[in-house]
């Protein structure tokens, strides 16, 4: 019978008909009672359609290598097991799977190192950028393995200042990527020269091939665009400017790529997908998608970083547009239009076996006046599960320079004795610039508190649990103050002035968290 079995399940295998939208995953079920025939059970990932709301979209997907493959190859989370914080939100669900662990019932703050970046006072078209980091700003934390860390004991000590196996990489609005040594706060190896402004998050390669995605931010010098810079040879093995194709002119990225199936995905502001592949350690561009909801091919522009569930990617962008793609063929699936620039990295959770996107917008199209509407979105449809809306206005700073206000942030969904709900900042820029820090039900989307911040946050909150598993959140503020909010009822349990401006998101590691500031500070905070 075992050998009968063996027999019908190489048949079935076997028998799958090729497809060349998609690849099926084949899973066996680990327990097989003796005698009984394993179930197998065919994952061919989300369907190829396009729903009725897509059809508006104009779209143009070119091929560029014909000969590699198109089908993603599997639909594996690479970030789950990875040795650290990869990328922005840590996976590709951009659902925090990193979470800070805190002992005892008071909570204090302490800084244990500030690291300097440099300062760049050189004027750009947009003004001049300094140093520290923006928005979105994130470290990328990595534990290197010791096998990795041999490969670096070959590189030059110009190169190399001392190894660390915990080691932040930074990118810098003064143009720097920077290397850290996580316990220390000293550079680990000399820092990378972009030679523009750097606003983004960069994403290493979970595979461990040494890949670092960086996207610049603000044009200094050409070329303006995206590079790929090599840990193992301390060299950029490729360098992608201005695309002539692109229907934007604008050419930044500050979206933070993300790994799925032999393929990176990167977003641009110049409205365009770029889908590259990665086998055998290259790194092609496969193909390309560009969009527009109007004739005159005006693309918007892409600022978040894309969520990605199974073969479907979920992207929003400064036209207000929700766009599901899927990545196979690199066409849209559905369309939502959220009523303004809609910077904000969407969530995607996963509830009995469906996918569900959470994101919110700006205030900026609207005018001086408006609301951020936050919605929930069926991820396989697009159908509105709910919006709740949030009245916020646009902060005029003196002469033409003006913040928009609404959310910036990726929101962060509520575990332990906050399941059900789900946390986003709000910047309401009333007249004392105070933000909001709010809670909702995440089966209705209605309101349950408001926290209000000393200035508003752009930074996107981050998860710590206690011993009694109580959900604790840090979040910061643009006027360089730090919270830590009690999750279930929104009380202020520990505050204190850090930085200057903290535009950035923070990564956690244990009790310990990373956030960088403008300026030129990147601190290194304790909750004890």
């Amino acid at each position: 019978m075992k050998q009968l079995a063996f027999i019908f399940l190489f048949s079935i295998i076997m028998a799958t008909p090729s497809c060349t939208m998609e690849q099926p995953q084949v899973v066996v079920e680990e327990t097989v009672v003796a005698d009984t025939i394993p179930t197998v059970v065919i994952d061919y990932g989300c369907p190829d359609t396009m729903f009725a709301s897509a059809e508006k979209v104009m779209f143009v997907v070119d091929t560029f290598d014909t000969t590699v493959p198109c089908e993603l190859s599997n639909f594996n989370d690479l970030y789950e097991d990875a040795p650290g914080i990869f990328t922005f939100r840590g996976s590709p669900t951009r659902n925090p799977n990193f979470c800070g662990h805190l002992h005892g019932d008071s909570i204090n703050i302490n800084v244990d190192w500030v690291f300097k970046t440099e300062m760049d006072t050189s004027k750009t078209s947009h003004g001049t950028w300094y140093g520290g980091t923006g928005w979105t700003g994130q470290p990328v934390f990595v534990q290197w393995p010791d096998s990795l860390l041999a490969r670096f004991e070959q590189l030059d000590d110009t190169v190399i200042d001392h190894l660390c196996t915990q080691e932040l990489i930074i990118a810098s609005l003064c143009g720097n990527v920077y290397f850290v040594d996580f316990q220390t706060g000293k550079e680990s190896r000399k820092c990378l020269n972009t030679k523009n402004v750097l606003k983004g998050t960069p994403s290493l390669n979970p595979l461990f091939n040494g890949h670092l995605y960086v996207g610049h931010g603000v044009e200094k010098h050409a070329p303006f665009g995206n590079i790929v810079f090599d840990m193992f040879t301390h060299q950029t093995i490729h360098s992608h400017g201005k695309d002539p194709k692109a229907w934007r002119s604008w050419g930044a990225y500050d979206s933070s790529p993300v790994v799925i199936g032999g393929f990176v995905f990167r977003p641009g502001e110049n409205g365009t997908l770029y889908k590259y592949y990665i086998g055998d350690g290259g790194y092609t561009l496969q193909s390309t998608l560009r969009y527009s909801l109007t004739k005159s091919k005006s693309s918007p522009g892409i600022e978040s970083s894309m969520a990605v569930y199974k073969n479907y990617g979920y992207l929003s962008d400064n036209g207000g547009n929700i766009l599901c793609v899927n990545l196979n063929t690199m066409k849209p699936v559905w369309h939502y239009w959220n009523h303004d620039d809609t910077d904000a990295t969407p969530l995607v959770d996963i509830e009995d076996g469906i996918p569900y996107v959470y994101t919110g917008c700006e205030v900026d199209r609207q005018g001086n006046t408006g609301k951020s509407y936050f919605v929930k979105l069926q991820g396989l449809t697009g159908e509105l599960i709910w919006e709740d809306t949030i009245s916020c206005r646009r902060l005029h700073m003196g002469g033409e320079k003006t913040l928009d206000g609404g959310m910036y942030c990726s929101p962060l969904l509520g575990g332990g004795d906050c399941e059900g709900m789900i946390f986003s900042n709000f910047c309401i820029n009333s007249a004392d610039v105070r933000g909001y820090f709010t809670a909702f039900d995440k089966s209705d989307g209605h309101i349950l508190y408001q926290t209000k911040t000393k200035q508003y946050c752009w930074s996107s909150p981050v998860a710590f649990y206690n011993d009694k598993n109580e959900m604790f959140i840090f979040t910061a503020d643009t006027s360089g103050n730090v919270y830590v909010i009690k999750g279930k009822t929104g009380e202020i349990v520990a505050s204190q002035r850090v930085g200057s401006n903290f535009e950035s998101s923070p990564v956690i590691i244990d009790n310990k968290i990373v956030l960088g500031s403008r300026g030129n500070k990147i601190y290194k905070i304790s909750l004890q």
